[in-house]
């Protein structure tokens, strides 16, 4: 497989003093590539069935109405797949990433929106009941003007944030998951991180959380509705995921250089997380990155 060229890092056009920039178009196809930027981005699109949406390590068709969050320097894009609609419609909703600091963001009244930011780092996939809930507020957007307009979008951010069934889409992320609320957690997190490449034990990590083995699965679930080792599987499955398609190393080596040291274990897995092989994984993405 030839090497993956370098993603593209998108220049958004909104200058220091702008808050929010909305796009409104119609178009028959995406042809933008995939990208990433260090602003916030909501995206919005109707009509779009088949739509294939790639958001980290994550690929998947879309249906007919759509509405996604992606967090600061998370490449993302989408490409027209097998949609067959010459009316797309696509709304995308940029704004910077300190345009709420933490001042602001630290009050109780923002803590949903505080929280829907920190998960924004894998992608979230909000319902299709709260993107049809909110398509007519979002589709006036670009008529609305000064104040109004910056309103309706905090009371966007709010209403999603507060949505049920919100869906985290990539597995791996650019920047460390933020646990400032709970030291433990992140202890686990920075630990796996550091050691996801070798063997890890219960008795491993529970010593590196200052917890007991018993403590540490009671913790682990909650915190994360998985056991440990579901949890470990999800972050050497996105590592694993995201050098298939920068990397020219072989699935073996992936899998090995991932933690896992049996490769018919991690094809089962891989595939048990992503809904597809590793070798077919590499191959939907391979082509659709290209350097402007």
């Amino acid at each position: 497989m030839p090497k993956v060229q370098k993603i593209h890092r998108e220049i958004t056009p909104l200058s220091p003093e702008d808050s929010f920039l909305v796009f409104d178009r119609v178009k028959d196809t995406f042809d933008f590539p995939i990208h990433f930027h260090p602003e916030f981005e909501i995206n919005f699109i109707q009509h779009g069935k088949g739509v294939r949406r790639i958001i980290g390590d994550h690929i998947e068709e879309i249906d007919d109405i759509e509405l996604v969050l992606v967090g600061p320097n998370l490449y993302h894009g989408w490409e027209i797949g097998s949609c067959k609609h010459k009316q797309i419609h696509e709304i995308t909703i940029q704004f910077h990433n300190d345009l709420f600091d933490e001042t602001l963001l630290s009050r109780r009244i923002m803590a949903p929106i505080k929280d829907m930011f920190n998960r924004s780092i894998h992608g979230i996939l909000f319902s299709k009941k709260t993107a049809n809930e909110l398509a007519s507020r979002i589709t006036q957007l670009s008529r609305l003007d000064s104040m109004d307009y910056f309103l309706e979008i905090i009371s966007i951010l709010h209403d999603l944030a507060n949505s049920r069934n919100q869906r985290l889409l990539s597995t791996y992320t650019v920047d460390h998951d933020k646990f400032e609320e709970d030291d433990k957690m992140r202890l686990v997190y920075e630990y796996v991180q550091k050691n996801f490449s070798e063997k890890i034990t219960l008795d491993d990590v529970s010593r590196a959380a200052f917890m007991s083995p018993v403590s540490f699965n009671r913790f682990i679930k909650k915190r994360t509705g998985k056991t440990f080792v579901n949890y470990l599987n999800d972050i050497r499955v996105g590592y694993a995921a995201r050098w298939l398609v920068e990397k020219d190393s072989s699935i073996s080596e992936i899998a090995f250089k991932a933690g896992f040291n049996n490769i018919a274990n991690f094809n089962r897995i891989f595939k048990s997380l992503k809904k597809t092989t590793p070798s077919q994984y590499r191959e939907n993405f391979y082509g659709i990155k290209r350097v402007l």
